[in-house]
């Protein structure tokens, strides 16, 4: 028990373990900040490497079809619904079920 008192009497001690209680609880950069701070970082780092991937993939498709005239013409039939003269095009959707 004595041992205990001297500890509590410590000066350091109490300065110390006030000034670690300051800075994990009540400091600008607490725990919980630090804790969000983290998290944010993790999905800006997950959003870079997935426009990254999709920077790679239009640039891989801009070459397709720059070099590519089979490219321009799967493209002009699927998003512009273009066709040749003598063909039909036939749109089928699909239509989701309601509960």
């Amino acid at each position: 028990m004595e041992r205990f008192l001297v500890l509590i009497q410590n000066k350091y001690l109490i300065a110390g373990v006030a000034f670690f209680i300051w800075m994990c609880f009540f400091d600008r950069y607490d725990l919980s900040t630090q804790f969000a701070y983290q998290q944010e970082k993790n999905k800006l780092e997950r959003e870079r490497v997935f426009y990254e991937s999709e920077i790679t993939r239009i640039e891989k498709a801009i070459k397709d079809v720059q070099y590519n005239p089979s490219e321009i013409q799967r493209i002009a039939r699927e998003r512009y619904k273009m066709k040749k003269d003598n063909e039909d095009i036939y749109v089928i959707q699909e239509i989701e079920p309601t509960k």
